[in-house]
């Protein structure tokens, strides 16, 4: 699976700073508003201890890891929605993500400019996500106008359509993103395919990262980010691109900070409720991506598409079992090695061995 984030905030927040830290990518990050235009992309290793373990025990001659496409998008402000700035540029290549990391500024600088001149990350959000939620409506608006004339001709797809529309131009206008609606109808897939085909900026999930030097940050500022439906994680951008280069062993050693990349990668990851099976032998160990409750043809067919096609069965065991056992034919002379068919739920940190016809 090809995964996008998309980093987004006002401008001179630390985006590209996290990003540069997240890629070991140069990029540009002078100290001026959208020194960004067209958005960087780095390509990610998500960490996973189970990989490394796998590849040492069998020698695997390749590693290959989950990814994940990180992409430093321009900075945003008040009035984007209207073409102020970067306007429709920016939001555009909101749409081309699967989920959005929200950089919040929460440090003081007077050498870094801010764009609303003073430091207050509840301003901030709430500019970020009104643009995002006036854009949103703007487009139901619109595609309501159009669907309209189709329900009242009595066309099943339209009425269904018109109604979910109603519902989301509700919930915009209470200031409400659209994430919300994904979340109260995510049982009805007709409803949830035409909701994922108008591809709108605040149905994606989100996650603030709050650039700060604090430990904490202040109780108001947690009730705005649950409100937005989000979770949050506390970084220092800065200290941690200064100190990328440096392992765990030689932080602790020099008395720094662990460092919250992986940490922020591992919850991107989950932030769009995906999960990890392995495959893994002398030539390569590999991780694979798939959604959270995906059955196992579906997940040979991320290897594939003819494993999908012709599925008989995996071969199947928890990565630990299969390094405590000793390998594959130890595993599979103890007994523990499960032979699973079509209608499995791959479990993450599964290892399979797929046959097929």
């Amino acid at each position: 699976m090809s995964l996008k984030i998309g980093i987004v905030g006002l401008p001179n927040v630390g985006k590209s700073t996290l990003f540069q830290a997240l890629t070991k990518k140069e990029v540009d990050i002078s100290n001026y508003p959208f020194c960004t235009i067209e958005p960087n992309i780095g390509v990610v290793a998500v960490p996973d201890e189970r990989v490394k373990k796998l590849a040492d025990f069998f020698h695997s001659e390749k590693i290959v890891p989950a990814i994940i496409e990180f992409v430093d998008i321009a900075g945003l402000v008040k009035g984007a929605s209207e073409g102020e700035g970067l306007g429709n540029k920016f939001l555009s290549h909101i749409r081309d993500v699967d989920a959005i990391l929200y950089m919040v500024r929460f440090f003081e600088n007077p050498d870094i400019i801010h764009v609303e001149k003073t430091v207050d990350p509840i301003r901030d959000i709430d500019i970020i996500t009104t643009e995002l939620l006036l854009k949103d409506l703007e487009t139901i608006q619109k595609r309501r106008e159009g669907v309209s004339r189709d329900a009242k001709k009595g066309a099943k797809e339209a009425v269904v359509e018109l109604e979910l529309l109603e519902e989301l131009e509700k919930t915009v206008g209470d200031q409400r993103s659209v994430f919300s609606v994904y979340k109260k109808i995510h049982e009805n897939t007709e409803k949830i395919k035409i909701l994922k085909s108008f591809q709108l900026l605040t149905g994606k999930p989100v996650l603030f990262v709050i650039n700060t030097d604090r430990g904490d940050i202040p109780e108001d500022l947690k009730v705005k980010i649950i409100s937005h439906g989000g979770e949050y994680a506390l970084l220092n951008a800065k200290n941690e691109l200064d100190s990328v280069a440096f392992s765990s062993e030689e932080r602790t050693e020099l008395g720094l900070p662990l460092s919250q990349l992986d940490i922020l990668i591992k919850k991107s990851y989950t932030l769009l409720n995906l999960i990890t099976f392995l495959t893994t032998g002398p030539d390569e160990t590999r991780a694979w991506t798939i959604v959270n409750g995906v059955k196992a043809p579906s997940a040979a067919g991320t290897i594939h598409s003819d494993f999908e096609k012709k599925f008989i069965r995996a071969d199947t065991i928890a990565w630990n079992e299969l390094l405590k056992a000793g390998g594959w034919a130890e595993a599979r002379a103890k007994g523990i090695v499960r032979a699973e068919g079509k209608e499995y739920i791959i479990h993450d940190g599964d290892v399979l061995e797929i046959k097929h016809s």
